[in-house]
């Protein structure tokens, strides 16, 4: 079982990661961090593949996966 960390206050709410992610586990959190920006938040179902595909497409490096 696969599981992601992501940095809220380098998010900047791009989105990217909830677009690439097969399973659909990361969603908008409806929070703000420092910046102002919407960040995003991983919603741990047991589901993640440790795909790194939310990883690889975040442009600010929020992301971190644990297989």
């Amino acid at each position: 079982m696969a599981k992601i960390t992501i940095d809220s206050e380098k998010c900047k709410g791009c989105l990217l990661c909830i677009t690439f992610c097969p399973k659909g586990l990361i969603k908008v959190s409806g929070k703000f961090n420092k910046r102002g920006a919407d960040f995003v938040e991983f919603k741990d179902s047991g589901e993640c593949l440790g795909c790194v595909q939310c990883a690889i497409m975040c442009p600010d490096c929020c992301i971190e996966v644990y297989k």
